[in-house]
């Protein structure tokens, strides 16, 4: 057994059903490492979002934590891992993702979420964690 470590693995969620298979690979990954685990939404830039989500930053926020928690639902149940926390920050997803990769050993992430660009074997998200994160990075094909 390797002896635990307080740097987190770090995976981002969107709701997705590449975010949740990132979300089960990771919470593997986490255990075989005695390892923290926190699962991260972003409520992203305004300017991009559904024209429905256009609304102040606490509605904003409130259904990014209920995307999380029905992500997190769907992959454990009622088994969570104890060392699973959740996170919903602002900004624009990639970047907040690579500012936090700075304090983790490990970003793991879907390779295309909910935007999902035609033609393409990365999503835009992932493939900017990809280029420019602190750590390693693990995209989960779905």
């Amino acid at each position: 057994m390797n002896a635990p470590t307080d740097q987190r693995i770090l995976v981002g969620i969107d709701g997705s059903e590449s975010s949740m298979e990132a979300l089960r690979l990771a919470a593997r990954l986490a255990e075989a490492l005695d390892a923290p685990l926190e699962a991260i939404a972003c409520a992203g830039d305004p300017t991009v979002l559904d024209a429905e989500l256009l609304v102040d930053e606490e509605a904003l926020r409130a259904n990014h934590e209920r995307i999380l928690a029905r992500t997190v639902a769907a992959v454990f149940g009622e088994d969570v891992p104890g060392r699973l926390t959740t996170t919903v920050t602002h900004g624009r997803p990639a970047g907040r993702l690579i500012t936090e990769s700075e304090t983790a050993q490990l970003l793991v992430l879907g390779r295309r979420g909910r935007g999902g660009l035609l033609g393409s074997s990365l999503g835009s998200v992932s493939h900017a964690c990809v280029s420019y994160a602190h750590c390693p990075v693990l995209v989960v094909r779905h």
